[in-house]
């Protein structure tokens, strides 16, 4: 009875703080300016099915996502035990599910065991090849520190879930033997059934009892610091990858974001019908592209926050691969850690969104040099495994840059002149289209 009061107190603590985390998640995303998302539903659940859900675009590098499938199978498929474990936390019950479904919980063990297996050779995997390996892709700048620690953290938790699941099973196999009437059977488990015998068998029952036990704790309390734990973490993407890849585009991914406004003054110096709905006002001040978070999209920002730093993008960017600045999975980063700070800062300072200034930009993140280093071959776009688009980002801050501040590199310059005053990228005496009058 008193552990049943500590896990319903304890669940229900955890449950209101990562609420209000999950909460903030949103708002932070929602600091962006409206986006309207269209296109064909049919298509959508069907990218969220074979590239969220079927996890299609890691399948282009085999071998990681192989070892992969495992942590994310085993993740999937734990749930089921999850669910009795909250039932038995709750009510009090023992292997809730074990006489009820019959043959089928056995199963269903054996299958989350055996992944289990998968995934703890996996994480050694994983943990080597950031710490020993120190693969290129996960020693980059952006990555020092936090970053690094934080993918750590969650191998390491994954080891700790999996000493969990197999203390409790080893444990408990054990005592259904010694206590048919008091323990319900869970069949034969492949793993377990040989395993706890080996670690446990010298074991009295009482001590049984408490491995058992330490492993059912250990389970749900790692699990419980999952929860709180993903709002600050990369592996919020867990998650957020699903609606971030619904809501991806389906345009082709070399098609531009036109901007009315321009297209409507370059229409009227051609004598061209322009739509009047979208004439720029002389009285007002234009402000194209985006400078902030607030500036961007809300879809940039969800963008952001679904990033799972993996460094797929950076690793294609050919920009990168020449020893330029620009890495396109820091610029996503940069626009989380720009959002993470303006929500705190609209909390702390109880002000609206539209009324908020902190004297920073994007550009206090991102620098000018990164932006400037692009060369728009969607490579990154291309690369991610979950839809993720840097380079929308990159285009919004290069164009309020351009067209906004009236800045830019200083040789881009002449290039602008070329095309203001002759129609071309290129100096040229002539008119562009003199040779039709010859």
């Amino acid at each position: 009875m008193i552990g049943q009061i500590i896990f319903i107190i304890l669940a229900i603590v955890v449950f209101y703080i990562a609420f209000g985390r999950f909460n903030q998640i949103r708002k932070n995303i929602l600091l962006g300016i409206d986006e309207k998302i269209e296109g064909d539903s049919p298509q959508r659940w069907k990218n969220v099915l074979l590239i969220a859900f079927g996890q299609k675009k890691m399948f282009k590098n085999w071998i990681p996502a192989f070892f992969h499938f495992f942590i994310y199978a085993a993740f999937l498929l734990t749930q089921i035990e999850l669910i009795e474990i909250f039932l038995d936390g709750g009510f009090g019950f023992h292997r809730f599910f074990a006489n009820k479904i019959g043959g089928l919980y056995p199963f269903i063990i054996n299958l989350i065991e055996i992944l289990s297996v998968g995934a703890f050779i996996a994480t050694i995997i994983f943990l080597s090849r950031r710490n020993l390996l120190r693969l290129p892709r996960f020693t980059k700048p952006e990555m020092k520190g936090w970053p690094s620690m934080d993918a750590n953290l969650i191998l390491m938790g994954e080891i700790l879930l999996l000493i969990g699941i197999f203390s409790m099973n080893g444990a408990d196999l054990l005592l259904q033997a010694q206590f048919p009437d008091h323990y319900v059977s869970t069949g034969h488990l492949f793993i377990s059934s040989s395993l706890g015998p080996l670690l446990f068998g010298s074991l009295d029952a009482g001590t049984l009892h408490i491995i058992e036990r330490f492993g059912w704790w250990l389970h749900i309390s790692v699990v419980f610091g999952f929860i709180l734990y993903l709002p600050i973490s990369k592996h919020l993407h867990i998650f957020l990858s699903f609606p971030n890849v619904y809501y991806a585009k389906l345009v082709p991914k070399a098609k531009m974001e036109n901007m009315p406004e321009i297209m409507n003054e370059v229409k009227s110096m051609f004598g061209l019908p322009v739509e009047t709905n979208t004439t720029m006002n002389p009285d007002v001040i234009p402000v194209f592209g985006a400078n902030d978070v607030t500036s961007l999209s809300w879809k940039n920002n969800l963008d952001a926050f679904s990033c799972t730093e993996c460094g797929r993008c950076t690793a294609q960017c050919p920009a990168n691969l020449t020893g330029k600045k620009l890495s396109p999975r820091k610029i996503m980063m940069d626009v989380r850690d720009r959002a993470t700070e303006v929500g705190a800062y609209l909390i702390a300072n109880k002000v609206s969104k539209e009324e908020f200034n902190d004297g920073k930009s994007l550009f206090d993140y991102i620098s000018r040099e990164e932006i400037h280093a692009c060369t728009t071959c969607n490579a990154c776009v291309e690369a991610c495994p979950v839809l993720i688009n840097p380079l929308d980002i990159i285009l919004k801050l290069r164009r309020y840059e351009i067209l906004t501040e009236s800045a830019g590199p200083a040789d881009w310059v002449p290039m602008f002149n070329s095309i203001e005053n002759a129609g071309s990228p290129w100096p040229m005496s002539v008119e562009r289209d003199a040779w039709t009058r010859s």
